[in-house]
């Protein structure tokens, strides 16, 4: 996990960072805290469990989420730039999924988690399939690629 890198890239560029996690539940934030130095870039972090926390901090439309469902890109996508707007952060990322071991459908399996990143004023959004693989290591493969598709996107914008 590329942890110390981002953290370091981060403070090159002199960027602070927000999350918004569903699914990893502060997880994310975690990994970023754990490293020296992450005051210098660590701005805000919430963890909208429920739908209502999504939409009263982060400003997720509740019709987006009946629309699409909580875990999809159109939520994260919302989550990612009322994130950003409330913190005035450079970069955030936001995570919305089903970690198992229950919840899962057809359209929607155990292990489908939803991603959102924006920087400066590009956003984008990811989904991948981890399956399903246990809780706790859709959570840790979560952050993981998390940080990893950041740390890339940052890294292709200097």
């Amino acid at each position: 996990m590329r942890n110390l890198e981002l953290v370091n890239l981060l403070k090159e560029l002199e960027y602070k960072i927000s999350f918004a996690e569903s699914c990893t539940g502060g997880m994310l934030v975690s990994s970023i805290v754990e490293i020296a130095d992450a005051s210098k870039v660590f701005s805000e972090s919430f963890v909208t469990y429920s739908n209502e926390a999504k939409i009263k901090y982060l400003d997720v439309n509740d019709v987006t989420i009946k629309e699409y469902g909580v875990v999809s890109e159109e939520v994260v996508k919302e989550m990612v730039i009322g994130l950003c707007n409330c913190t005035n952060s450079e970069c955030g990322i936001s995570i919305s999924g089903i970690a198992g071991p229950t919840g899962g459908t057809k359209n929607k399996p155990i292990g489908m988690v939803c991603f959102g990143f924006k920087v400066m004023n590009e956003t984008i959004t990811k989904t991948c399939y981890f399956g399903n693989i246990g809780r706790n290591e859709v959570r840790k493969k979560s952050v993981e690629f998390a940080i990893n598709t950041m740390f890339e996107l940052l890294s292709n914008n200097c």
